[in-house]
Order: structure tokens, then C-alpha cells, then sequence
């Protein structure tokens, strides 16, 4: 059974409870398998929860706890770790993506959060939420920035962007803002810390017209795909539907530019911008 000490949310909660469940299943003598059948989930979705890829709800809590016997353990941890400074819909896909290998992102209207810079995520969280008092955008501007860290890294995770051309033509926070951020984006991609590709206009109808799409690959989880819209997500780990979303973000990586040529246009644009000339 795992000691008596409750999660403190301030450390690493997911993987706190991974480890934890890892090694009460272990001494309750079941496979991932085993435990799964009674929650009517899949032997991967508990390695996930192991691994730390996929946050416990309390319903599989509570459950656990008393397949386990483990005295409420789960159960009181879980509200602890529940706790985000992420909006529910995504808070899910940003713990996954803070310990995800590789990451691969096609974003159809707005550069990816891992690559803005304060002025641009300013900017969007203004436009998405016109009457806010500013302490609150501080707050949503100041989380994004923390996922930004990732990349301070220099080889993990591994970043694969494709950005559609309206990415880089819509003028999110005005020229000044969008010369900073094209800038950024490029500065990463001519560091070699990000692939970086650009979909044309002229490419035409493409397998991702419906919406944004983050795959995301773990060093000892099965992978998961996060599909974004307005104001909802939704989290993939069905093995099926993760390989459906890798064809898609192949054919449209196959659609869009070659890296070099994506650096060069992106540069020109934000020079563009620099210029106050509006491409």
C-alpha cells in the first residue's frame, strides 16, 4: 500500500500518483491489464496513469482505492493533483505535453503556445476575453510563458510544427507584435530546436481543414493526440484514432513547404512586419 504522506500539489502530481499506483498494482499481485478490467478501461490507459501521461479522475479513484485497498489514498491525492491553472478542457493535454518526447503540432490560425512570445499570447488572451480585468490576463499570460520553459532544453522535446499561412498573415496584436513573434518562431527553428514547416494557401484543401492538432509521443506511454476547437478539447488515446490523427499531420506536413523553405518565408514576413509593410 503507498505510505501515508498526501500528495502536495506544488510537486509533480501526476507522477507522484503514477508511481504510486505502479507500485500498489505491483504488490496486489495485477497486471495493468487486470486492473483495468473492473474500471472498464484498457491495461494502456493504466500505463498512462502510471507513466504519468494521464491525469486519475476521482470516479477511477475511488475505484482504485478500493480494488487496491488502498484506505482512500487515491482518492484524497486526486483532488490535490486536479487542481490546474490550465482551463479544464486542456489542462489534461498540458500536463501530457510537460513530459512528452516528442510533440508535433499543426496549428491552423495562431502560432503554438510552446512558441509565443508574451506580447502575441498578450494579445490572443486579450481578444479572447475582451472584459477581463487585467490581473487575470497577467494570470493566463504568465502560464503560457511557464510552458514555453519546455523548450528551454536543447533536445527534449522534440518539436515538429506545421503552421497554416494564416498564422502568419493574421496581425495578432499588430506589426510590432507579430514582427517579435515570426522572429521567435524563426530564431528556434535556425537554432535547430524546432522543425518548423509553413502550409500555403496554395496548397488548397488539406486533411486538417477541420482544426488544430497536437500528437504527442512518451518515453514509456502509448502516444495521445489532443484535438483543439473553441473552448473545447478533446484527448485521444484510442490507438486507432491516434493513428488516424498521425496520417493526418503526415499529409499535411507532406502539403506544406520544406523546413528551409518555411524559415526563409517566415524571416521575410517578419521582416515585413519590422517594416511596418503588411505582407
Amino acid at each position: 500500500m503507498p505510505g501515508s504522506k498526501d500528495l502536495d500539489p506544488s510537486s509533480s502530481p501526476r507522477a507522484f500518483l503514477g508511481a504510486e499506483l505502479r507500485f500498489a498494482r505491483e504488490k496486489a499481485g495485477l497486471t495493468q491489464d487486470e486492473l483495468g478490467q473492473p474500471l472498464f478501461v484498457s491495461g494502456s490507459f493504466i500505463g498512462q496513469l502510471e507513466a504519468g501521461t494521464r491525469r486519475m479522475h476521482l470516479e477511477y479513484a475511488r475505484q482504485i482505492d478500493e480494488i487496491l485497498g488502498t484506505d482512500g489514498f487515491f482518492t484524497r491525492n486526486c483532488v490535490a493533483a486536479a487542481k490546474s491553472k490550465y482551463p479544464d478542457h486542456f489542462a489534461e493535454a498540458a500536463e501530457a505535453e510537460a513530459v512528452a518526447t516528442t510533440i508535433r503540432e499543426y496549428a491552423p490560425s495562431l502560432i503554438p503556445g510552446l512558441l509565443q512570445t508574451e506580447a502575441y499570447a498578450r494579445a490572443v488572451f486579450r481578444a479572447h476575453r475582451p472584459t477581463a480585468p487585467e490581473p487575470a490576463i497577467d494570470e493566463l499570460v504568465a502560464a503560457r510563458l511557464e510552458r514555453t520553459q519546455l523548450l528551454d532544453d536543447p533536445t527534449t522535446p522534440l518539436m515538429w510544427a506545421v503552421l497554416d499561412e494564416s498564422v502568419l498573415r493574421r496581425g495578432v496584436g499588430g506589426n510590432a507584435v507579430m514582427a517579435e513573434a515570426l522572429a521567435h518562431v524563426a530564431a528556434l527553428g535556425f537554432r535547430h530546436r524546432i522543425i518548423v514547416q509553413v502550409l500555403r494557401f496554395n496548397a488548397g484543401a488539406h486533411a486538417a481543414m477541420s482544426g488544430a492538432l497536437k500528437l504527442m509521443a512518451f518515453a514509456d506511454a502509448p502516444p495521445l493526440a489532443f484535438v483543439d476547437g473553441l473552448g473545447t478539447g478533446r484527448l485521444e488515446d484510442d490507438p486507432a484514432t491516434v493513428a488516424r490523427h498521425e496520417l493526418t499531420y503526415d499529409l499535411v506536413g507532406a502539403s506544406a513547404l520544406s523546413p528551409s523553405e518555411s524559415l526563409a518565408l517566415i524571416e521575410s514576413v517578419a521582416e515585413d512586419y519590422a517594416h511596418e509593410d503588411q505582407p
